[in-house]
């Protein structure tokens, strides 16, 4: 590996104008991908990623390492010519590094569900195109009915050990370490060589598939810009550079679903450590909350409940944030999680949103309300994200293309729909599915929700007291 001199220089080197994307004096393209020589600049020692392995050792790697790997696997891809790479992992540091070496590649990212069935495993990579597929050890399973029939498609296996050579070590870390000396043979350019800034912000960056519960999944269109917009917009609702010393976040969350709602870029573009987690341990979540710096996680109500419900569960001498999403959170569970020092952040989106696009904003003046009525509002929907346009709720039921607002009376049901820059660029191959999700102008959810007077949007799973308008009926 080339000298710490040397790398520092290349990735100042890298913040110099390229002819690459659309730059020019006033302009830049936009993508998150450059957020990691960015933080490894700035800041090349801090600690980008905290993990126990496979092995049961605990990593740390620097910002500067981390960024030296992604720089690896680019070169690896580029040297090989692979545009299209599949990821079929947890939440390990080699998922995170691919993220970006893969995006620094010019390549795009599929990253895939580690529970499902190997049949759906096999339609998503399948229906991707993949050229190569990056897999952790104990997932490699999954693809036995994927390799059988495409044989030819190279698998990049990670240990997810503390090594980096030698036995203990994988194909990954050998693709890693091939790509950094194709740099060194092919002139040393460095970052300045990779696509850190997209040549085209609206190409896809990535293509995160539905959960396809009632139907194939189908691939979202995930854009540079967008991505990193959504990216931007994370770090402000979330309140990621908002904290005493330096961002800690836990990785709760899926790296698969949704690309981490974006949190991968987020986190490094504040210069946050990655609290990497191989799977959900409750007990091991509590330790890391109560020693180790962690200031946010994400995560769904259910993990939240039963991390609440967990017996080494205790309230925190320092706030963690936590922004929740998926099923409607309840009062009661924000109220809980706040008695721990579990501070939620309450957000709504879905996969063609790139995760969140609103959040359920607290208002001083709700400190003075009763505690059951001032949760109850914090469990609402809200208002749309900073880097979003605001949310709208519709007439169901009316024909496709024609869009209404319901009253803003907190009791007339309809559609939630979105616009901006944190919608989906479409469906990948699928021109009649990305039509009918932009009827009208707006982005579909599918989701019901009431609209109250102070603009707030709020979910409501049951009918009572509400006032369902167009062909539907009325149930009060």
């Amino acid at each position: 590996m080339d000298t710490a001199k040397a790398r520092l220089s290349g990735l100042v080197g890298h913040f110099l104008p390229s002819s690459q994307g659309d730059h020019n004096v006033n302009h830049h393209t936009l993508s998150p991908t450059f957020f990691l020589p960015r933080a490894a600049a700035i800041e090349p020692d801090a600690e980008a990623i905290y993990h126990l392995t496979a092995n049961n050792k605990v990593l740390r790697r620097s910002y500067i390492e981390t960024a030296d790997r992604a720089r690896g696997l680019a070169y690896y891809l580029k040297k090989h010519g692979f545009k299209r790479v599949g990821i079929l992992a947890p939440n390990t540091p080699a998922f995170l590094e691919s993220i970006f070496g893969i995006a620094a590649a010019g390549a795009t990212n599929v990253a895939v569900n580690y529970r499902l069935k190997p049949e759906d495993v096999s339609y998503i990579f399948e229906h991707s195109e993949i050229e190569i597929i990056i897999v952790d050890q104990e997932f490699v399973s999954l693809l036995d009915t994927f390799k059988r029939d495409h044989p030819n498609i190279p698998l990049l296996v990670d240990t997810d050990t503390d090594a980096t050579e030698g036995e203990l070590s994988g194909p990954f870390d050998a693709a890693v370490l091939e790509g950094l000396q194709h740099d060194v043979n092919t002139g040393d350019k460095g970052w300045e060589g990779l696509e850190a800034q997209a040549a085209d912000e609206n190409s896809v960056i990535a293509l995160a598939y539905t959960s396809g519960t009632t139907a194939k999944p189908k691939g979202v269109e995930y854009t540079h810009r967008g991505s990193y917009l959504a990216c931007i917009g994370n770090i402000i609702e979330s309140g990621l550079n908002y904290h005493k010393g330096r961002c800690g976040y836990l990785w709760t969350l899926p790296m698969f679903h949704a690309m981490g709602w974006t949190f991968p870029w987020a986190v490094t573009a504040v210069r946050g450590t990655h609290y990497c987690l191989r799977k959900i341990d409750y007990p091991y979540i509590w330790r890391l909350l109560k020693n180790e710096h962690v200031t946010h996680f994400n995560a769904a109500p259910t993990v939240n409940t039963l991390l609440c419900a967990a017996r080494e569960a205790e309230k925190l001498a320092e706030p963690v944030r936590v922004t929740v999403a998926a099923s409607p959170p309840t009062a009661h569970l924000f109220e809980q999680m706040t008695n721990l020092n579990l501070h939620p952040v309450h957000v709504y989106g879905m996969t063609e949103t790139y995760g969140p696009i609103t959040k359920g904003y607290h208002i001083p003046a709700w400190d003075t309300l009763p505690l059951k009525e001032k949760y109850q509002k914090m469990a609402r929907q809200g208002h749309g994200f900073l880097t979003s346009l605001p949310v709208r709720v519709i007439k169901p039921e009316l024909p496709e293309g024609t869009i209404i607002d319901v009253q803003r009376n907190g009791l007339e049901l309809g559609e939630i729909v979105f616009s901006g820059n944190i919608c989906a660029k479409g469906y990948y191959k699928d021109p009649e599915a990305t039509r009918k999700l932009f009827a009208g102008g707006v982005l579909h959810s599918g989701d019901l929700a009431v609209w109250h007077p102070d603009g707030a949007i709020q979910i409501l799973d049951r009918a009572k007291d509400i006032i369902i308008s167009g062909k539907l009926t009325n149930f009060i």
